[in-house]
Order: structure tokens, then sequence, then C-alpha cells
């Protein structure tokens, strides 16, 4: 979710310029954009700031339609994302139908692509057509890591922004102002999510989520054999999917809920059986977004290992920079200490090439236990 402007972090530039085409300076406006940068760089927050100024007239954003951005329910706002791996063709043609409709109370049709890195090359295919002859008042946003998880013809298309990673601070700062997080809480939050919005605003709101980084940090430590690796990994699959049911299960209750009502059946109620079919599309999709939580889940758990290793190499070297993990700096100082620095240096390619497999569609498990055997060979070369 987004509150305009004034929440998009460490990204003056690319707001600049996007203040400028929303206001209709000369030349500054195109018909599609893309808005590249890593996780949590506020991608998506940016692409729903500039879509609430292209909903409002060009002297500025109109609160009552920043309120329905929010919500995602303004009339001339089409939006494309997945609770899956991919989206789907049916998905993208769906969109590409909408996106062809005149704005019915703005002087735009804006499309936010959240997930545009999640399309096959049929599934873009068929957003390619609407981004070569788009309708005058359609404007098209797209999110992505980077250029090269889109294909050239659509590159091609687009004008690109490319989004830097925050400053802790200015995450920090942000969590005091928006969130009346405490200062000292706010700014480890940040450094230990390595500038990730939305995580940093996880670690300093919840206990929960902090003691499960806690431990997977404390496991690895831990890890001197193939047998506890294999036992790690399993924790690791256990920790990431307790992480992704955190997020989804009242998430998930609330969509049942909503659905029940829309269909005229109170709460308790029986499910008439020409309805289970729309209950049981729901059920499904949840299933897919819980699949792609628990790996999204492994995933952060490979970058703070990514983290932890990185601040065991700088102390080795000497780097007179700020640990990610200062909490830990004994347990850092340690490692540094006994580890050979060729081993940490294994690790770390072993932990990038997991999260290569799993993005490859490698079981995490056996990702992880391949990944954790590597710790566990590097433990033992002092």
């Amino acid at each position: 979710m987004t509150g305009g402007w004034s929440e998009i972090v460490g990204q003056a530039d690319a707001v600049a310029q996007l203040q400028r085409a929303a206001g209709d300076a000369p030349g500054a406006m195109t018909h599609a954009w893309l808005l590249t940068g890593p996780p949590g760089s506020g991608r998506s927050n940016l692409a729903y700031a500039f879509a609430a100024a292209l909903l409002s007239p060009p002297s500025g954003i109109d609160p009552e339609v920043e309120t329905l951005v929010t919500a995602r329910t303004h009339p001339d706002l089409v939006t494309l994302s997945t609770e899956g791996v991919l989206i789907t063709i049916a998905q993208a043609r769906a969109v590409v139908q909408r996106a062809s409709l005149a704005p019915s109370s703005s002087r735009h049709r804006v499309v936010v692509v959240e997930d545009a890195d999640r399309m096959a090359e049929r599934t873009s295919n068929a957003l390619l057509k609407a981004l070569e002859e788009p309708p005058p008042e359609t404007v098209w946003i797209l999110c992505a890591p980077s250029e090269a998880d889109l294909l050239p013809t659509i590159r091609s298309r687009v004008r690109t922004l490319t989004l830097q990673v925050p400053d802790p601070a200015e995450v920090a700062r942000l969590l005091v102002e928006r969130d009346g997080v405490e200062r000292d809480v706010a700014e480890r939050a940040a450094r230990e999510a390595q500038s990730h919005i939305g995580m940093a605003r996880r670690l300093a709101q919840s206990p929960e989520a902090r003691a499960r980084r806690a431990e997977t940090l404390d496991i690895a430590m831990r890890v001197s054999t193939s047998a506890s690796a294999v036992l790690a990994a399993a924790r690791y699959v256990e920790i990431a999917t307790a992480d992704a049911d955190a997020l989804s299960v009242e998430r998930d209750e609330l969509e049942r809920a909503q659905a029940l009502r829309q269909l005229g059946i109170e709460p308790g109620g029986t499910v008439p059986p020409q309805l289970r079919r729309q209950l049981k599309e729901l059920e499904e999709a949840q299933k897919q977004r819980a699949k792609r939580g628990m790996r999204d889940g492994v995933d952060r758990i490979l970058v703070d290992l990514l983290s932890l290793y990185r601040d065991i190499l700088m102390t080795q070297l000497g780097v007179g920079r700020e640990l990610v993990n200062q909490a830990m700096q004994p347990t850092v100082q340690a490692a540094a200490d006994y580890l050979a620095r060729a081993a940490v240096i294994d690790v770390l390619d072993a932990i990038r090439l997991a999260r290569e497999r799993i993005e490859a569609n490698v079981p995490p498990l056996l990702a992880l236990e391949a990944m954790l055997v590597q710790a566990a060979r590097a433990a033992q070369r002092r």
C-alpha cells in the first residue's frame, strides 16, 4: 500500500521524473514505464503513487483518488499481480481487455503490473500488442527486479527507471514517522532487513519475525556435519512455512468470509452445491499463494544468511564498515577467527547457488540441504 509520494524512500530522482510526467511537463510522459530495482526498494509503492498522480488532476494527487488507489478500487485502475509462481495467460488477457477501455472518471486509465518478471514468454506476448498500440489515455506501469527479467520486445517498448537501494537511515526514519516505531528498534530493523522496506517494518513490529530471523542465523552457526545440515534444512523449511502462515492465515479467513457474504451465505451456514465451485477456486488460489509464500520465506532466510557470512568475510578482511548483524558481533568475530577465508567464500557461493536453484523450481529442501552441507564443510576448514 502507498501513502503517496511522501512515503517513497530514497528515490528522489525517480519521483521527480514521474511527478513531471504526471504534471504534463512537455516531453516527460510516455505510455509505458518499467520500474526496476531490488526487492524492498519500493517499486510497487512508487508505481501506485504514480498511478494516483495520473488519476488525479495535473496539479497534484487528490486525497480521495489516493484512498481509492490504496484500496485498489479506483474504476480507472487496473492491476495485475500473482499470488502464485507465475502470472497466467488468462490473467494477462483479461487485463489487456480492461486496458483497452476508455477512462470513466479520470484523464488516464492506468495499468500496474506488479510482477512483470513472473510472466512466461507466451504470457508476455499477450501484453505485447497492448504495449505496441495502446489507447491514447492508457498508461502501463510494469515492475520487475531488472530489465533482464523481461523479453527484449517488452523492454524496447517501455521507458525504464531504475530504483536504488534506500539508505537504512531513510528506512528507519520512515518507520519512526509512519509507524511510530522507537528509533533504536527502527534502525536495527532497517539494517537487518538491508533496507527492504516491507521486511524492515515486519522486523520492527513483530517479535515473532525477529525471533525467526535470530533462529535461522543461530542454526547456521551450529551446522558442523552432514547430518546436522540435513536437520537444519528441514528446520529452515518449517520456519519459512510458519512465516508464510503468519502472513496468510488472517488474510485467508477474511477472503473466505468476504466470499461467503458476496454469495449471500450467513456465517456458519451451509454452502449450496451450486456455489461450492467459487469457494473451491478461492481455496486453490490460497494454496498457490501459500506455496509462493513458503518459497519467498526460504529466500528471505538465504538473504539473511548471505548477510551473516558477508559480515564474517568483511570482519576477516578488516573492512571498517558497520555489520548488518551488529547485534551478533561477538558471534561474527568468533566465526571470523576460526573459519578459513576461502571456506567463507565457498559458503557465500553456495547460498547464491541455492537461491538460483529455488528460482529454477528445485525443491527448497534439496537446495537448502546442498547449501548447508557446504556450510558444514566450511566449519571443518580452520
